[in-house]
């Protein structure tokens, strides 16, 4: 295991194009594949706390479902929308089929 990361999912278990949400630390983290790249963020959007999880996800955008904000999972960037700023991210590491996100 590495230290200060927590495993989150089988990466078998999350095709690409597909996301999924979990629980580190009591809080809500989506989990994204784009094109076999995984990357986590809060999985809340800062506008009226939506979850991005139940949002569409196209390439490296998600959408939320609430308001339609995007945002890049890749960086947590607003790329539009009415929200005052961005989704934070966090680091992500992929050991054998495991993926790991850190703390």
């Amino acid at each position: 295991m590495l230290e200060g990361f927590v495993a989150v999912t089988a990466a078998s278990e999350l095709p690409p194009g597909a996301m999924k949400w979990v629980v580190i630390d009591r809080e809500r983290v989506l989990i994204a594949n784009v094109g076999g790249a995984f990357y986590a963020l809060r999985d809340v959007c800062g506008h009226a706390g939506a979850p991005l999880s139940t949002g569409e996800l196209v390439g490296h955008v998600i959408e939320c479902p609430l308001h339609y904000a995007c945002f890049d999972v890749r960086t947590g960037k607003l790329l539009s929308g009415p929200v005052s700023g961005d989704v934070p991210t966090f680091e992500v590491r992929l050991e054998g089929d495991t993926v790991y996100v850190k703390r």
